[in-house]
């Protein structure tokens, strides 16, 4: 197979009659070429197979049009349609994307991280991963002098920085209110990991609406998982043992919950008579359950597909001498309720009968609560 040499720009001006300089105009959407220079040219592009040299044009222009991407879990529900916002509407934009995947979602090694980035010439970061590291130092250190925009799709201890994020408090609470209008009270919860904020997030939300309802909360009210449907197998076992009255669970997210049907179903308890559930993700398997789960859905898609947005109007800005920089932005996005059979009115509650319609099902973003 013979290879064809690369059509150059000289090539297209010669063809033409024009200067290089003038090929070059039109490439880059230059307004100062005459309407049937320009129409000549674009011809003779087609015609030549011209294709322009996307790094000699970002080395000219200081822009790579490439964002650094940190993920970890892409075997999870939810890391992997983030990344499908990110990868979407990195192309809409005319972005490529380079992706490092950690192989934990809990890492120190955050600098050498940032370096291989920073060595490929990327114009943007994208932090998606829930923790950065035990080792806070590399943000006092670093992010100060940091040469590219990054933005964080978590909370972390300097508020310096432009973050965008699902308002997981506001949806613990959300699960947690729409049980007790619904009758139940004695409401018990499986936490994801605990090093995770969104964790941390949601357990205070369903705290807090239990403290503000009169219920009393203590520490056998809970249990940790850490995300699998074996896990919440293992933690609804150990809540039915320590808290052997219990009505309701909330369930930090939907594979979880999978685990807590699945005991459920093996130990004859009715769902939702003996023991109402509300997952939290919205996954869309979670409407053919028997009976359909409950959850809060979070647009983990529009997430990823908001980061791209901000990321790359804050290259923009950055661009423009001109500008001010721009103040660190805290974007939430709302969850929604989705309510369905798993946590309907039991038949023994019959003060709650009829609530159902009462249940917002889209909530405001809130404030950040400390946990």
């Amino acid at each position: 197979m013979v290879l064809k040499r690369r059509v150059t720009i000289k090539q297209v001006a010669e063809q033409t009659g024009v200067s290089t300089q003038t090929v070059s105009r039109v490439i880059n959407g230059r307004p100062d070429v005459a309407a049937e220079t320009r129409q000549r040219v674009l011809e003779a592009i087609e015609q030549l197979g011209y294709q322009p040299n996307a790094l000699a044009r970002s080395l000219i222009r200081r822009r790579s049009h490439t964002l650094g991407v940190v993920t970890a879990g892409l075997t999870y529900i939810g890391p992997a349609y983030t990344l499908n916002g990110i990868t979407d509407q990195a192309e809409a934009m005319g972005y490529s994307l380079l992706l490092k995947v950690l192989p934990s979602f809990e890492t120190d090694e955050v600098t050498p991280i940032l370096d291989a980035l920073l060595a490929r010439q990327v114009d943007g970061v994208i932090w998606a991963v829930s923790e950065v590291g035990s080792n806070h130092a590399w943000m006092d250190e670093r992010l100060p002098v940091l040469p590219v925009p990054i933005i964080f799709l978590t909370m972390h201890p300097q508020s310096e920085v432009s973050v965008v994020a699902v308002d997981n408090y506001m949806g613990g609470r959300m699960a947690t209110e729409h049980l007790l209008q619904q009758g139940y009270r004695r409401i018990g919860h499986i936490a994801g990991p605990l090093a995770w904020w969104e964790s941390r997030q949601r357990m205070a939300g369903w705290r807090d609406a239990l403290t503000e309802a009169g219920v009393e909360v203590c520490d056998a009210h809970w249990a940790e998982g850490d995300w699998s449907p074996k896990s919440g197998e293992e933690a609804i076992q150990r809540l039915l043992e320590q808290y052997p009255d219990m009505d309701a669970v909330f369930v930090a997210n939907d594979q979880m919950a999978f685990g807590v049907l699945s005991v459920a179903c093996r130990r004859g308890l009715q769902i939702p008579d003996a023991l109402a559930v509300v997952g939290f993700d919205g996954i869309p398997e979670t409407a053919y359950l028997w009976p359909p789960l409950t959850t809060v859905h979070q647009d983990l898609y529009a997430l990823g597909r908001t980061a791209v947005q901000h990321v790359v109007a804050m290259i923009e800005a950055s661009q423009h001498a001109d500008q001010e920089t721009q103040p660190a932005e805290v974007i939430w996005l709302k969850p929604q309720l989705i309510v369905r059979e798993s946590s309907r009115a039991a038949n023994h509650l019959d003060d709650a009968a009829g609530r159902m319609d009462q249940v917002p099902s889209v909530v405001h973003a809130s404030r950040l609560r400390p946990v």
